[in-house]
């Protein structure tokens, strides 16, 4: 697999509004390094299955999708390069420089050590470099591609609005946030407490899905994590909003298919998408 085939950009380069989307952890692809000890059906449990497809739609608007195609437990592009678990680390590795964050403590760092449930997925350590190959292969070229979609977007509109689309399984399993057998709301929207995005988008967004019928949190229990950190200054026209989508809303966990809700749903997140447009533009406007 070449570097170029692990970041794939739908739509255009160019925004034609100030709204960008990216789904970092639809991809399954494994590269042959990778040497976990569970199969393919296990690691698709960390997967957020079909996201990308989900949204695809809004490519059609003018609105670039950016999305991983490499696993996320190979390596999670939506996690700072420093996030790495020091219980991953072999022997003769260099220690991080970085403290091990929570979600190193979850097991799922910049590289994931265990899935949701807690099964573990090497059977062996990862070196320094092995490691490095891996940030070099598929973080740094997301994160690249990320900020330039965003700074383009921001460039010829002076705002732009940076919507992370994720799925989550719909109860917690064992190491899970929240807890395990939490059931989860239909929509979980993470703005870091209101850091990372304006309060009055936020409330929009939870109000238009919830005029749908659906049942929304806000930071409970996805707060969000690097990508929406990493590139967010609401005091500067930059907002990043991380929505989570309960799977159970669209496909079967247990088979891993889409079923007959895919249709709706994706329907319902363009209505979403149309609405943000044209809040987007009625603010241009004013």
């Amino acid at each position: 697999m070449q570097e170029s085939d692990l970041v794939f950009l739908h739509g255009p380069l160019e925004p034609t509004h100030p709204l960008v989307l990216d789904s970092p952890h639809s991809g399954r692809e494994c590269p042959s390094d990778f040497g976990s000890v569970l199969g393919e059906a296990d690691l698709r449990n960390a997967e957020d299955c079909y996201v990308d497809r989900l949204v695809l739609p809004a490519t059609q608007r003018g609105i670039p999708l950016l999305a991983a195609r490499v696993s996320r437990v190979y390596l999670d592009v939506n996690r700072d390069a420093g996030d790495i678990d020091p219980e991953l680390l072999d022997a003769a590795a260099s220690p991080t420089a970085a403290p091990a964050s929570g979600k190193a403590r979850l097991g799922k760092a910049l590289i994931w050590r265990t899935l949701d449930d807690g099964r573990p997925i090497y059977q062996r350590r990862l070196g320094t470099q092995e490691i490095a190959r891996r940030i070099d292969r598929c973080h740094t070229p997301y994160h690249q591609a990320l900020r330039r979609l965003l700074d383009a977007a921001h460039q010829r509109f002076g705002r732009v609005v940076h919507i992370n689309c994720h799925s989550m399984n719909a109860v917690g399993g064992s190491q899970a946030e929240g807890g395990a057998g939490r059931a989860r709301a239909d929509f979980v929207l993470g703005d870091r407490d209101g850091t990372t995005c304006d309060s009055g988008l936020t409330a929009f967004v939870q109000r238009t899905l919830a005029a749908m019928g659906y049942d929304v949190k806000v930071n409970d229990p996805f707060k969000g994590v690097a990508l929406v950190q990493a590139y967010s200054n609401p005091a500067a026209g930059r907002h990043s909003l991380q929505i989570e989508i309960n799977k159970r809303l669209y496909m079967d966990e247990a088979t891993l298919l889409p079923h007959a809700g895919f249709a709706a749903l994706q329907l319902d997140l363009m209505r979403l998408i149309d609405a943000l447009v044209e809040r987007c533009g009625a603010a241009a406007a004013g």
